[in-house]
């Protein structure tokens, strides 16, 4: 995590003095077969963590300057959706497209809060309201859980961003050998919304916690998702 106060806070900082960046993921949703809700939100929590352990976005790799640029400000994270040609072509653009159960979720090298390419400024942030056919179950034991605030009512993409916000702070937290074993395993990772008894008590816990600025949606200094990491308990 670079250095220098929280991007994950409402208050000003230092980090409202440096140029902004916004990372943009864009879901594949068309109108006859859209993904279930948790897939989709598992789903774009793990093209994060892709995205940040990418050769291409480390050391001298062609995005790592748009990633450096984009931690040294505000963690912005904007999810978009795409059918049909828009995703033909948001798909031709440079990133990574990440699949889930049936999730498609790309995502793309950070940009200029007001300089994102013309194909995915056409898209909508709106229309990402999804459902799961069924309640998902439990979270295999052992697996990390990005646990949602009960108490919060968040679109689709919403807590698809928060999700990449809690995944980003698990991989901040972990030591080079705990990054290199989750990755080399695949990311895994489910997202569930906490019990409302347990809310308290996994924000207490010392684990990762996120907090919004309260650009969209919801109240500034919410807390929104808690990053159990097995390694960080």
């Amino acid at each position: 995590m670079p250095p220098g106060e929280s991007p994950f806070q409402s208050e000003r900082s230092v980090r409202d003095e440096a140029p902004q960046f916004v990372l943009p993921l864009v879901v594949r949703i068309e109108r006859a077969d859209p993904p279930a809700r948790t897939d989709a939100l598992e789903t774009a929590a793990r093209a994060v963590l892709v995205m940040l352990s990418d050769e291409r976005a480390l050391g001298d790799g062609e995005w790592a300057e748009a990633i450096r640029d984009w931690q040294d400000a505000r963690i912005r994270k904007v999810v978009r959706r795409a059918r049909g040609a828009e995703w033909r072509r948001a798909e031709a653009l440079p990133g990574i497209t990440v699949t889930g159960k049936a999730a498609e979720v790309r995502v793309f090298p950070p940009v200029p809060l007001d300089g994102w390419p013309k194909d995915l400024a056409k898209l909508q942030v709106s229309g990402t309201d999804l459902d799961d056919p069924e309640p998902p179950a439990g979270a295999d034991p052992g697996v990390p859980v990005l646990w949602l605030n009960p108490d919060l009512g968040m679109s689709a993409g919403k807590a698809m961003a928060q999700a990449g916000h809690g995944a980003q702070l698990a991989w901040w937290a972990l030591a080079p050998e705990e990054r290199a074993a989750w990755r080399d395993a695949g990311f895994p990772l489910a997202v569930r919304t906490a019990a409302a008894d347990r809310w308290a008590g996994l924000t207490g816990s010392g684990l990762p916690l996120v907090r919004d600025a309260g650009f969209t949606e919801i109240a500034p200094g919410s807390s929104t998702v808690v990053a159990d990491h097995p390694a960080l308990r």
